[in-house]
């Protein structure tokens, strides 16, 4: 069926291996969907139960039909404009197609949406890794998504492929973050630079300059949380990107937003006030498998256009993937394709 219908018959395989291996000797690739496969379980039980409990009601596509399921995908937090979008194309396939019985739909549904996503405007998921020196990623979000714990699994990602990584703590005046950064350092085995109640952008430049000296591949600096007043930290991270392009050029090579992917259509107004105030280039959404919002994936590309980068799946170190849209659908949707 459309775009899905080529990635079908590999989710189809890859489900066999899963269950027939029971989680043991997975290729690579299978243990990402396994991830995804367990990472979304609280948002599949929820969606795909009540949309197969939908099916079971309505037997015909009617109005009433098309009611309940716009309710259902706004549950899951798919995000109102989306979701309006969505029923839009639904009913011009159903009409188009002659569809009639509701049993037809599931796979109708899953194209749409996986199209939603695919379609228009070309938002890489890639990080974008500077051609020579170091590559600078700046991490924003408010307090209390897991930026720090985000930054600190980042670093094992890219320690455990062999990088040289630093990591800046540009939250100098919160209570306890500079120190909590600098254990995720020793944590990980990578470079620190900090200092406590003094100016970030200092900080971050002095940071930078030791950086270049010890040769660092990425660059993983923190930054303030404060959103309560956007003018003082708009000028706080205007500042901040002035002295990382004055030290290195094109750089920060990122700016990824933290959102907690339970907090729903909150993540969504973050998005929309951090977008603002300076140059996101992409999203990391924690806490996924505790939610039954993973629909917030496909509204926060569809309400601000950015692309999700990495998404978390779990408490462990390597729990925090690279966003894939084929593996997402697989652990939203397996249950339906």
């Amino acid at each position: 069926m459309g775009l899905l219908q080529k990635f079908k018959e590999k989710f189809q395989a890859k489900k066999v291996e899963i269950e027939e291996t029971k989680k043991t000797n997975l290729e690579p690739e299978a243990e990402e969907l396994l991830l995804y496969d367990k990472g979304l379980a609280k948002t599949r039980r929820e969606f795909v139960s009540e949309l197969s409990l939908l099916g079971k009601k309505f037997h015909r596509v009617n109005e009433e039909y098309y009611d309940e399921l716009e309710s259902l995908l706004i549950k899951a937090d798919i995000g109102v404009n989306t979701v309006f979008k969505f029923m839009d194309r639904l009913r011009d396939r159903v009409r188009h197609e002659n569809i009639a019985e509701t049993s037809y739909l599931n796979e109708v549904i899953v194209d749409e949406l996986f199209t939603i996503y695919v379609e228009g405007e070309n938002l890489t998921d890639k990080i974008n890794l500077a051609s020579t020196g170091p590559t600078v990623i700046l991490m924003v979000g408010v307090n209390g998504v897991g930026k720090t714990t985000t930054i600190g699994k980042l670093a094992h990602k890219y320690r455990e492929e062999g990088k040289k990584v630093m990591l800046i703590a540009g939250d100098t005046f919160r209570a306890g973050a500079v120190p909590q950064l600098e254990e995720w350092a020793k944590r990980t085995n990578s470079l620190f630079y900090g200092k406590e109640n003094t100016d970030p952008a200092g900080v971050i430049f002095d940071g930078l300059v030791k950086a270049k000296a010890e040769d660092v591949d990425i660059v993983l600096i923190d930054t303030a949380g404060r959103l309560q007043n956007k003018v003082n930290l708009m000028n706080e991270l205007e500042k901040i990107n002035k002295v990382i392009g004055r030290h290195i050029p094109d750089a920060p090579h990122e700016t990824l937003l933290v959102i907690d992917a339970s907090t729903g259509q909150n993540g969504i107004s973050q998005a929309e006030a951090f977008k603002e105030i300076t140059n996101i280039t992409g999203i990391v959404l924690t806490k996924l498998d505790g939610s039954a919002k993973g629909g917030i994936v496909l509204a926060i590309k569809e309400t601000v256009g950015l692309p999700v980068k990495f998404i978390g799946l779990g408490e462990g170190l390597t729990d925090l993937r690279p966003f894939d849209i084929e593996e997402y659908i697989y652990g939203l949707f397996k249950d339906m394709i």
